[in-house]
């Protein structure tokens, strides 16, 4: 078989192939970042809903040593992962070229004090007061100086989130502005009910984990068991969601859930 492409258009199917070229881009971003996302809601729950439901349901509170680690790693790396993704969604599919860094940063950031750790001393008492193993609640079994630690925690937290968070409020203020400049009042009300499925995907993850990371070095008044639920949602509640807002805002699936509801009724 061949394929001639444009008949007729042979001298010009070169310049013709860059607007179609833009198309493709245009649409691949966004399904890489809904893939990638789902990918990292999956690896951040099952790091740590089997071993949560194992304690609740079959009292099996131990954990070894290198696992708990190996669960530190994954969760702080596609913590960090999941927040670069969702910070590329909010400043525009062109972003997609810079896709492989965003698994690159988690990576990399968090590798470090997962290493450090390791090689510090454990005092006797290993209890950890929570359903796993984060970087904050292992340090604190460390029979040592852990500045550095902390310090560097705080640098990785702020690095991702705290550029992360800029960078996202930074894109939904030009973004409101643009949306207010639209003279069609349910063309600003359709923009914004684009934009309030992403806002809140990013109010999921930010509001529990900055209350999670905070509380550990600050809130010393905190109520243990609230800071722990708080822990809890912070990675078990966006892996539920996102699958539902933003399944829920693609018009194929909202449509056939519509369809499948109305033939339950009759």
């Amino acid at each position: 078989f061949i394929l001639l492409g444009i008949p007729g258009r042979e001298n010009y199917q070169f310049g013709i192939g860059f607007p179609f070229c833009v198309m493709y881009v245009v649409a691949v971003p966004m399904y890489l970042f809904l893939a990638m996302l789902a990918t990292t809601d999956l690896i951040l729950s099952s790091s740590t809903q089997p071993k949560m439901l194992a304690i609740l349901w079959f009292h099996a509170h131990e954990i070894e040593y290198h696992a708990c680690l190996i669960q530190v790693f994954f969760i702080h790396a596609f913590s960090s992962v999941e927040s670069g993704v969702l910070m590329a969604m909010a400043v525009d599919r062109y972003v997609a070229i810079c896709f492989p860094l965003l698994m690159v940063r988690g990576l990399l950031w968090v590798s470090p004090f997962c290493f450090m750790i390791s090689r510090m001393p454990f005092c006797p008492n290993k209890v950890i007061p929570q359903s796993y193993c984060e970087h904050m609640a292992v340090l604190k079994l460390v029979c040592a100086d852990t500045r550095v630690n902390r310090g560097y925690g705080l640098f990785v937290a702020f690095s991702v989130g705290g550029f992360d968070i800029i960078v996202i409020s930074a894109s939904y203020v030009m973004i409101l502005r643009a949306v207010l400049r639209l003279p069609s009042g349910e063309a600003r009300l359709k923009a914004f009910g684009t934009c309030a499925s992403h806002i809140g995907v990013i109010l999921a993850l930010y509001i529990p984990a900055l209350f999670t990371f905070l509380t550990h070095r600050f809130g010393h008044h905190v109520l243990r068991v609230v800071h722990i639920m708080f822990a809890n949602v912070y990675l078990l509640v966006p892996p539920m969601l996102n699958p539902i807002i933003y399944g829920a805002k693609t018009k194929q699936i909202r449509d056939r859930a519509i369809q499948v509801c109305c033939e339950k009724d009759h």
